[in-house]
């Protein structure tokens, strides 16, 4: 007598309907989680009141979205607060190894900072 198999979009299944998982026959591959290298975070260091007197203007293209959200974490752990979109102002100066790091990722080129003759009112 043959044994009949059911299935459920292309995955075996037993009477209850959940998946049965045979190791040696599943399909399933668990790929290795790579580390993501732009998780790297960073501080400032300024306690109590902050003078915003540095503006930064950005431009991260789409394809590298993590990149951008990761960038808005950093200015959002800086203090920043965003005027407009991707339009930011807050302390200066940012920290050297911050400007470095966006440098190895690729995104220094992405933004430009600018010095304020006066500080940002909020």
């Amino acid at each position: 007598m043959r044994r009949r198999r059911l299935r459920y979009k292309g995955v075996s299944v037993g009477l209850l309907g959940l998946p049965v998982l045979n190791a040696s026959k599943s399909k399933i591959k668990s790929k290795p989680n790579p580390k993501r290298h732009y998780l790297k975070s960073f501080s400032m260091g300024i306690k109590g009141k902050v003078t915003r007197n540095l503006l930064i203007i950005y431009d991260i293209p789409e394809v590298r979205k993590k990149e951008r959200d990761w960038f808005r974490r950093q200015l959002v752990n800086f203090e920043f607060i965003l005027i407009q979109k991707s339009v930011w102002v807050g302390p200066s100066p940012l920290p050297k190894d911050f400007l470095d790091y966006a440098g190895e990722i690729g995104l220094r080129d992405n933004f430009k900072t600018f010095k304020l003759a006066k500080s940002y009112a909020e």
